[in-house]
């Protein structure tokens, strides 16, 4: 089920995106001579007041043509797309781009409207840093912050930076404890303490040692390279710090137990660090419901920070294009993911399909020829000059771009089946 609505859910994005485009075109008075949802061969298709709409076989992106929008298009009416202004083009380019902001900012929303299901910590202290190693002990439970219940561990970090300060209820060994936290404490309580956390795996990465090691969601890591661990961050150093390229995990799943070599790597998110490809167990589970005015900041909030991170990451790309295979990834990935955020809610499940909608979004604002983003180039830079750029300058870059496109795609199916591949050879 879950697969079939990312399916349809990645088909809306794309007749989101497309409609977009053909709405501003429309507007601005451009001719569209075809709206396809889809490439290939059309498994359907009609024509109505002139205009040619399908539905490809292979839905993995569409199209509007407008008249006049290629360069070697001879159509050169008023109609046509060339004989716009050039910032009738821009926005006709960015349109796109925009629809889909727009669906993901709604998605973003909607997904906060919804009970949320929440994964947490326990709200138990695991250590303190600084001052605070002198106030909490390790064990320390949270039991309420300014007299509110507190259900896991980031529960009370928001609870402690949207109050700024308050008494913190702790339970230590059976015997109830108040601590007072200033306003001007908050943030620095909040960036010392540490929850408790098993050496338990709660989500494998994609395309990373962990994932191609056939590690599960549940494993518990007993030992890396024969020491033995107890907790995640003690397990985390260990592999973080190794001299070598590799560690040796020995696992638990179950009742069976077993070793795996892993190779060691970098990505962008983790920078110079050392890792597998795994994320922390999340062992406590509670709902979350949010007023409207609520889901309408949040959504607005983590849209904006999705935006930011991506673009960061654009830019680290940038500087580490070796990353790029590691970075993109095909129908294989999105499934995946799409099943391991499908078990945690339907709430989970549209902030999944918000991000990707957003991903297309800023993909699609790339400058690069036959993009949404290489258009709006052309356009600025014809405002700049004022004249269009050449037609056979245009037909070269959009080749060039189509080419690029087309080594992208390729890159990112292949980094799927071959990291399926590896999957495989490892069971």
């Amino acid at each position: 089920m879950t697969l079939i609505l990312t399916i349809l859910a990645f088909g809306l994005m794309i007749f989101i995106h497309e409609l977009g485009h053909f709405l501003a075109a429309r507007w601005f008075g451009v001719g569209i001579e075809k709206f396809s949802l889809g490439f290939g061969k059309p498994i359907l298709q009609f024509e109505k007041k002139g205009i040619k709409y399908r539905i490809g076989w292979l839905p993995l992106g569409g199209y509007v043509k407008m008249k006049g929008e290629n360069p070697d298009d001879p159509s050169a009416g008023a109609d046509s797309f060339r004989k716009k202004a050039w910032w009738k083009k821009v926005l006709i380019a960015f349109s796109g781009p925009f629809a889909n902001l727009i669906l993901g900012l709604l998605l973003f929303m909607v997904s906060f409207v919804l009970p949320l299901k929440v994964e947490d910590q326990r709200p138990i202290i695991h250590r303190a840093e600084g001052k605070w190693a002198e106030i909490f002990v390790p064990g320390d439970s949270l039991i309420s912050f300014n007299s509110k219940p507190i259900q896991g561990f980031s529960d009370f970090l928001e609870a402690l930076l949207i109050d700024q300060g308050g008494t913190a209820l702790v339970d230590r060994s059976g015997e109830p404890i108040s601590i007072d936290v200033q306003a001007s404490e908050a943030e620095s309580l909040a960036l010392s303490l540490y929850p408790q956390a098993a050496t338990v795996i709660g989500d494998v990465i994609p395309k990373t040692p962990a994932y191609h090691a056939n590690l599960r969601s549940g494993d518990l890591i007993t030992a890396v390279d024969s020491v033995s661990v107890s907790d995640w961050y003690a397990m985390r150093e260990l592999i973080v710090n190794s001299p070598r390229d590799q560690v040796v995990l020995d696992i638990r799943r179950g009742e069976e137990t077993f070793s795996r070599t892993l190779n060691l790597e970098t990505s962008l998110a983790t920078g110079t660090a050392k890792t597998i490809g795994i994320l922390q167990a999340q062992p406590v589970r509670y709902t979350r419901h949010f007023s409207l005015w609520e889901a309408v900041r949040l959504g607005s909030f983590n849209t904006a920070n999705f935006i930011s991170t991506n673009y960061q990451m654009l830019y680290k790309l940038v500087k580490r294009p070796a990353d790029l295979q590691r970075s993109v990834g095909g129908p294989v990935m999105i499934a995946t993911l799409s099943q391991q955020v499908g078990r945690k809610g339907l709430g989970q499940l549209l902030l999944f399909f918000g991000s990707i909608s957003l991903i297309l979004m800023i993909m699609n604002l790339l400058p690069i020829p036959i993009l949404d983003g290489g258009m709006i180039l052309f356009a600025v830079i014809e405002g700049i000059i004022r004249k269009p750029i050449s037609v056979q300058v245009q037909s070269v870059l959009q080749t060039i771009g189509l080419f690029l496109l087309m080594a992208l795609m390729f890159m990112a199916f292949y980094s799927d089946i071959a990291s399926e591949v590896l999957r495989f050879m490892n069971r």
